[in-house]
């Protein structure tokens, strides 16, 4: 990367795998729940922190959740929630 790219704004390609990452979200969200775990408190420690230990093992949510990239999961939280304010 050369200096004047430090100049540009970065662009980050949409994830095209958009159905997957709601698909992964609501797995990981039922297993956090059922395992009796606050699921907004506990995506959003692992989103912050990247830390997996924060997700289940239960129900395979944690191995579900580390095929997908924090930013792609933020992303996606992004679009969702930019298209609730539309």
């Amino acid at each position: 990367m050369s200096k004047s790219d430090l100049n540009n704004t970065m662009h980050y390609p949409i994830a095209e795998h958009t159905n997957n990452i709601r698909e992964i979200l609501l797995n990981v969200y039922v297993a956090l729940r059922e395992k009796g775990y606050n699921p907004v408190s506990q995506l959003v420690g692992y989103l912050m922190s990247g830390d997996p230990t924060y997700i289940t093992s239960y129900l395979n949510a944690r191995s579900q959740i580390a095929k997908v990239e924090r930013d792609e999961i933020i992303e996606e939280l992004v679009k969702l929630y930019i298209s609730d304010l539309q």
